[in-house]
């Protein structure tokens, strides 16, 4: 093809790149999800479920997650412990370490101390290396009297942290050096 010729066609050679292009990025897209896909999927009716939408969806229902976990957790750092403990259970993730952690928290802080255990264990089953959960468990080892314990934590958390200056290292010392309480 001579020059004059390539740009004479150049609207339709744009337009079949973008084509081209538009047609190669859908597999892209779905290839940033764990889950493989399966085109075959239906819905209630038997309709084909698009993968977009299933994003959509998906991302929709991690948004609320996040957005009512948030506000459970500012309910129990503000000390209304029961309502964020309902809230957090209100979530259906009681597996979540975070979740399972400021619920562990929550009951720490009202005196609950064998709940406040079982979700701690609970949020350390679920992620071993929680490092704000092995904080709080520390604050919680230390508050029973169990000084040692607290300590073997407070090593846990370094190296966790891979430093001694994050916050969870920070406020579980203050907890066993008696200048702070979380």
């Amino acid at each position: 093809m001579t020059l004059i010729r390539v740009l004479r066609h150049l609207p339709q050679i744009a337009a079949a790149a973008l084509l081209v292009t538009a047609v190669g990025l859908k597999p892209v897209y779905a290839a940033g999800t764990d889950t493989p896909t399966d085109d075959k999927k239906k819905d209630k009716k038997g309709s084909a479920i698009e993968q977009p939408e299933q994003q959509l969806a998906q991302a929709k229902a991690h948004e609320k997650f996040l957005r009512d976990y948030r506000a459970a957790r500012q309910l129990i750092l503000a000390g209304q412990y029961d309502a964020g403990i309902a809230a957090m259970h209100a979530l259906g993730r009681d597996s979540n370490p975070d979740v399972a952690n400021y619920i562990g928290y929550a009951n720490r802080r009202m005196g609950n101390y064998e709940q406040s255990k079982i979700w701690y264990e609970a949020a350390l089953k679920a992620d071993p290396k929680h490092t704000r959960t092995w904080s709080y468990y520390g604050m919680w080892q230390a508050e029973q009297g169990n000084r040692v314990k607290a300590r073997e934590y407070l090593t846990k958390v370094a190296s966790l942290c891979g430093n001694t200056n994050c916050q969870e290292y920070i406020e579980l010392k203050a907890v066993i050096d008696g200048t702070g309480t979380y």
